[in-house]
C-alpha cells in the first residue's frame, strides 16, 4: 500500500462478531467478488476466535478494528491479523499506544489510524469550535505522532466523515502535510444509492488529484456490493483495468429497442469477463458507431433490430432485437 502499489479495494465484515460461520462464508463472497483488504470487529476476546478462523479461511489481508481495549491489538496480533486499525486516543495511557506500537513493530504489523470527524478530540473541537477539515488533519497528525514518538512509521491514516466537502477537504490536507498512505472514505454514506453517489464524489474527486492509496466505500448493505461499487469506481476513473467498462446512451425518443434492459442485461451477463474493453449499448444510429466509436465492441439499436459495430465500424446488421446480447457476446470472446 502506497509508494506506487495498486490501490487496494477493502470491507468490512458486518455479521455479528461472535458469528464464526457468517464472518467466514461473508469474507469468502468479500474475496471472490475482488475485495483486496477485509476488516474485522474485534470488540471483545471471544472474537479472537472469529479472527482465527478467517486467517485460516481467506489469502486476502485481515484487518482487526479496535477500540478501547489495547489489550485486544495485542491479542489480535497473535492470531495473525495483518494489519491493526486503532484511534490512539481511545484505547488509554501512552503507555499502552507504546506497547501496541511495539508488538506491532516487533511483527511487521501495520496501523491504520482512523479519525472521524464525529469523534474528535475535546481539546481539538474546542480550538476549531467544530470538526473543520484542520481539526480532522490536526488529530490525525497528534496521533501518528504519537507512534512516531515510539519508534512506529508503518502506519496509514483515515480522515473520514459523512459530509463529502469536510472529508475531502481533510484528504487535501492531510496529502500536503502526512507522508504516510492514505485510506479513503465517506463514512455513514448510507443505503447503495446514496452511499454510492457520495462516496464517488468524496473518494472519486480525491482519486483524480492522485490523492490515495487504498478505499472502502461504505454501504449500509451487504459487503459484497461495497466492492462491485469501488471496482466500478476505479473503472470509471481508469485506474483499474480488469473488466469491461460500458458505455451506453440515455435513450430518446429515436429509440425503437428496449435498450435500458439491454443494457442492464449486458452489464449483468458481461460482468465476470475478464477482459480489458469498453464496450457500448446504443439506442439507435445517431449515438451508435459514431459517438461510440471510441468503444472496442458495441451494438446500435434500429427497429426491433440492431447492428454491431467494431472500431466503430458494422461487422452485423440487422441483427434481431433478442439476438443482439448473444451476438455480442460471441464477438466479444473473438477478442
Amino acid at each position: 500500500m502506497g509508494g506506487g502499489a495498486p490501490i487496494s479495494i477493502q470491507s468490512m465484515l458486518c455479521a455479528h462478531a461472535h458469528d464464526i460461520e457468517g464472518n467466514v462464508a461473508q469474507a469468502l463472497a468479500l474475496q471472490e467478488t475482488g475485495c483486496d483488504i477485509v476488516r474485522v470487529s474485534v470488540p471483545d476476546v471471544e472474537t479472537i476466535k472469529t479472527v482465527e478462523a478467517l486467517k485460516q479461511s481467506i489469502t486476502i489481508p485481515l484487518v482487526a478494528d479496535i477500540h478501547f481495549d489495547w489489550r485486544l491489538a495485542l491479542e489480535s496480533v497473535a492470531a495473525g491479523v495483518d494489519k491493526v486499525r486503532i484511534n490512539p486516543g481511545n484505547i488509554g495511557d501512552e503507555t499502552k499506544v507504546r506497547e501496541v506500537a511495539r508488538v506491532c513493530r516487533e511483527n511487521n504489523i501495520p496501523i491504520r489510524i482512523g479519525v472521524n470527524s464525529g469523534s474528535l478530540e475535546k481539546e481539538i473541537l474546542a480550538k476549531y469550535g467544530a470538526a473543520t477539515p484542520e481539526a480532522m488533519v490536526e488529530s490525525g497528525l497528534y496521533h501518528i505522532s504519537l507512534l512516531e514518538k515510539y519508534d512506529f512509521d508503518n502506519i496509514v491514516l483515515s480522515l473520514k466523515s459523512s459530509n463529502v466537502k469536510r472529508m475531502y477537504d481533510a484528504y487535501v490536507l492531510a496529502a500536503e502535510k502526512c507522508p504516510y498512505p492514505l485510506h479513503l472514505g465517506v463514512t455513514e454514506a448510507g443505503t447503495e444509492n446514496m452511499g454510492v453517489i457520495k462516496s464517488s464524489a468524496g473518494i472519486g474527486g480525491l482519486l483524480l488529484r492522485g490523492i490515495g492509496d487504498t478505499l472502502r466505500i461504505s454501504l449500509t448493505d451487504e459487503p459484497v456490493k461495497e466492492v462491485a461499487a469501488a471496482k466500478n469506481l476505479l473503472k470509471a476513473l481508469g485506474i483499474r483495468n480488469d473488466g469491461i467498462k460500458f458505455v451506453s446512451c440515455p435513450t430518446c425518443g429515436r429509440t425503437e429497442i428496449d435498450l435500458i434492459g439491454l443494457a442492464k442485461q449486458a452489464e449483468e451477463r458481461f460482468a465476470k469477463i475478464d477482459k480489458n474493453l469498453t464496450v457500448a449499448i446504443m439506442g439507435c444510429v445517431v449515438n451508435g458507431p459514431g459517438e461510440a466509436s471510441a468503444a472496442d465492441i458495441g451494438i446500435a439499436g434500429g427497429k426491433d433490430c440492431g447492428v454491431i459495430f467494431k472500431g466503430g465500424k458494422i461487422i452485423h446488421n440487422k441483427v434481431p432485437e433478442e439476438k443482439l446480447l448473444d451476438v455480442l457476446e460471441e464477438e466479444i470472446n473473438k477478442m
